[in-house]
């Protein structure tokens, strides 16, 4: 009696067993191009007030607002996500703990990059707020209150720069394709939560939100690109 043939495993150091190749000069330059333009006129359309825009925003918060007060628990569940899960503050200790193992490993270099890049999106964010200066909703019932500017969503950005920032430190040290898959599905349930957290609590506009995904996204594409320029003129 034969037995039935094995499934085939992948050694661990395999190609197929590694999660993704850091990305190639050519697509980072294709993302930063696609992401460069849509950040520039989402930020121009807010800036002078595109009607469209504040019109869909409007629509848009008038019903997430609705739906949070008439479901306080829910709402209450929203407010523990994002005051302590997606915290901008939660997220900039991950990208410390990031940090710190790569120090720890001895990837100096890598450290400080994913550092750099951690600061510079806080100085990055807080500028734009500055210069669009953008009012939140107003609303004379609300379930929560935020400070500073509107544009873009604070929270939508670190999030996005912070697991962005982790699952390029995973690709370029080549980590486990299982592990890389984890985090990455980690990441995206964690950007649209937190995105969905701030409209529901009604302490931003949708458009808040995808200007912090976009401007992250955009800073980590950066990142990436030139952290690969580097390395390859670093080995010339």
């Amino acid at each position: 009696m034969h037995s039935a043939p094995r499934p085939h495993t992948p050694p661990p150091n395999s190609p197929s067993a590694q999660g993704p190749a850091p990305l190639s000069d050519r697509a980072g330059r294709v993302g930063v191009a696609v992401l460069g333009v849509l950040s520039a006129l989402l930020l121009g359309a807010v800036a002078v007030g595109w009607a469209p825009l504040l019109d869909a925003d409007a629509s848009l918060a008038r019903t997430t607002h609705r739906w949070a007060v008439a479901d306080p628990t829910l709402t209450h569940v929203n407010r523990i996500f994002t005051d302590w899960v997606w915290d901008t503050w939660t997220m900039r200790a991950l990208c410390a703990v990031l940090v710190g193992w790569l120090w720890w490993l001895g990837d100096r270099r890598l450290a400080v990059w994913a550092g750099a890049s951690c600061l510079l999106a806080s100085l990055l964010q807080q500028a734009l707020k500055a210069v669009v200066g953008r009012e939140r909703p107003s609303w004379p019932d609300p379930v929560d209150s935020a400070n500073f500017a509107a544009f873009p969503s604070g929270h939508a950005m670190t999030a996005t720069v912070v697991g962005g920032l982790v699952l390029w430190v995973l690709a370029v040290r080549r980590a486990g394709r299982a592990l890389w898959t984890t985090v990455l599905a980690v990441t995206v349930v964690s950007v649209a939560g937190v995105g969905w957290t701030r409209v529901w609590l009604g302490v931003h506009w949708p458009s808040d939100v995808l200007g912090g995904w976009l401007f992250g996204a955009l800073l980590v594409l950066l990142t990436a690109l030139a952290y690969g320029r580097s390395a390859r003129a670093g080995r010339a």
